[in-house]
C-alpha cells in the first residue's frame, strides 16, 4: 500500500495567534519580533497585511518600519503558542497516532491506516475546515506518498491551501522549483549548486550520486534521495520523542562587548540556564561548546571536553571561558555569545571517586545550584544571583531560562 503523508504547517502561526486574541489590530500590518531596545529586535513572524509590504521573516524590525510605518510589533508569548500547538495536535491526534512534530507550527501525519476518515486529501481537507473553525487560524497541507515532498506541498500554496504530491506528477510539478526550495538546501548549499549549474529540484535529480558526494560529502546522497523522491523515513508515533543531544542558549548583549569582563558576565548568565534545564532533565555534559559573533556578525563555534561528566553552573562556565580566551584575538567588540552543552550521561550513573576529592567537590557544588534552582523557580529568576552579575546589570539582566526561542526539531532522528 502507498503511504500517504500529511504536513499541516500553521501559517504564519505566532502572528495569528496574536491578532486572534487581539482584535484591535487584526485589521493592522502586524509582526512579532523582539526587543529593539535589547538589541534582539528581528522579525519573528508576521500577518498577511504586513507580508504585503516585503517584510521578510529575520529582518530587522528598524527596517520592517522603514517598509511600513505603521507596523505593529507585538513580543512573542511562547505559552500561548504552546497551548494552540497542542490544541492542533489534539485535532491530528484523531485521525492517526503517527504524528510527528517539525517546530511549534509544523507537523507530519501518517494517515495510511486510517482509511476510515477517507483519503489523505480527504482527511488533509477535514483538518483544514477543523482547524479554521475551532481554532479560529489557517494551515496549508501538503499530502504525498513521503515526508520531504510533503512538507514542499505545505510550502507550495499558501494560505490555506491543500497541495499533492504523487509519484505520477512529482516531475511536472517538483522539478521546476528552485533547488533553495528543498529541505536543507540552504543559502551556503544553494551557492554551491548555484555555481555548478544546478538551479532546479530537477537539476539535482538528475545529477548521479557520485557528482552529487564529491560536491557535498555525505549531503550529496541525500539530497539525491530527496529530490528523487525516494525518502522513506518514517513519521514517529506521537510520544515518540526523539534522545536529547544538546542544550543551549544564546543571546545578542544590549551593548558590544568590549572586554573579557562583559563576556565573562554573559557566559555565567547563559551557563546558568543551560545548566538549570540540565539538571531539571537529569544529565550531566561532557561537552561544551561556545558561540561567539562579533559586531560585524562573523561569527565562530568552539568546543572542549570537560574533564568529569558534570551539570555546575562554574565549570560550564569556566570551560566556556577556557574556549574564550584560546579563541578569540579582540579585533573587533562582540555582538553576541551562546552557550551550548551536549554529550550527556544520566545523573543517576555511579560517579567514580578519584584520590583528591574532586568528584565529592563537584557533587556538593551540583547540589548548591539545585538549591539556587528551586529559589528562582519560587521566587523568580532574579531572587538568587551572582555577585559579577550584580557589576553590569544591563549585561546580566536577560532571563533566557524563561525567554526560550523555540526552534525547528530536527528531520533526522537517532537510529
Amino acid at each position: 500500500m502507498e503511504r500517504s503523508i500529511l504536513h499541516v504547517d500553521c501559517n504564519k502561526f505566532y502572528a495569528c495567534v496574536e491578532c486572534l486574541h487581539r482584535p484591535e489590530i487584526r485589521h493592522l500590518p502586524v509582526v512579532v519580533g523582539g526587543d529593539e531596545d535589547l538589541r534582539h529586535g528581528i522579525v519573528l513572524t508576521k500577518n498577511e497585511i504586513a507580508a504585503k509590504y516585503a517584510i521578510k521573516t529575520g529582518e530587522a524590525i528598524w527596517q520592517a518600519k522603514q517598509k511600513c510605518p505603521g507596523l505593529v510589533v507585538v513580543k512573542p508569548n511562547f505559552p500561548l503558542y504552546l497551548r494552540f500547538s497542542k490544541l492542533a495536535r489534539d485535532i491530528y491526534n484523531d485521525y492517526t497516532d503517527q504524528v510527528e512534530p517539525f517546530g511549534l507550527d509544523e507537523c507530519w501525519l501518517d494517515v495510511t491506516g486510517s482509511g476510515i476518515f477517507g483519503s489523505g486529501m480527504g482527511i488533509a481537507q477535514e483538518i483544514r475546515q477543523r482547524v479554521k473553525f475551532e481554532l479560529g487560524i489557517t494551515v496549508s497541507i501538503g499530502v504525498s506518498y513521503n515526508k520531504i515532498f510533503a512538507k514542499l506541498g505545505s510550502d507550495y500554496k499558501k494560505p490555506d491551501a491543500i497541495t499533492q504530491f504523487t509519484k505520477q506528477n512529482f516531475k511536472s510539478l517538483v522539478w521546476p522549483l528552485p533547488a533553495s526550495d528543498l529541505l536543507y538546501v540552504g543559502r551556503s548549499t544553494a551557492n554551491k549548486f548555484r555555481n555548478c549549474g544546478i538551479n532546479t529540484i530537477g537539476d539535482i535529480a538528475r545529477c548521479t550520486p557520485e557528482y552529487l558526494r564529491l560536491l557535498l560529502g555525505k549531503l550529496g546522497d541525500m539530497f539525491y534521495v530527496f529530490a528523487n523522491g525516494l525518502d522513506s523515513e518514517p513519521v514517529l508515533r506521537a510520544g515518540n520523542t526523539a534522545v536529547i543531544k544538546s542544550i543551549g542558549n544564546s543571546s545578542t548583549a544590549s551593548r558590544d562587548l568590549a572586554n573579557e569582563n562583559d563576556v565573562k558576565i554573559m557566559m555565567y548568565v547563559l551557563a546558568e540556564s543551560v545548566g538549570r534545564r540540565m539538571r531539571e532533565q537529569g544529565f550531566r555534559c561532557k561537552t561544551v561548546c561556545i558561540t561567539v559573533r562579533d559586531n560585524t556578525l562573523l561569527w565562530f563555534t568552539r568546543q572542549g571536553k570537560l574533564p568529569a561528566y558534570s551539570a555546575n553552573t562554574k565549570e560550564i562556565t569556566e570551560k566556556a571561558m577556557e574556549l574564550f580566551r584560546k579563541n578569540y584575538d579582540w579585533l573587533r567588540p562582540i555582538r553576541s555569545l551562546g552557550v551550548t552543552c551536549t554529550d550527556f550521561e544520566h545523573d543517576q550513573i555511579p560517579v567514580q571517586l578519584d584520590l583528591f576529592g574532586n568528584a565529592e567537590k563537584r557533587e556538593k557544588a551540583e547540589r548548591l545550584d539545585t538549591t539556587v534552582d528551586r529559589l528562582k523557580s519560587r521566587f523568580g529568576n532574579y531572587s538568587v544571583q551572582r555577585g559579577l552579575m550584580l557589576t553590569d546589570r544591563g549585561l546580566s539582566g536577560f532571563n533566557p531560562y524563561n525567554d526560550n526561542t523555540i526552534h525547528p526539531v530536527g528531520y533526522f532522528k537517532p537510529q
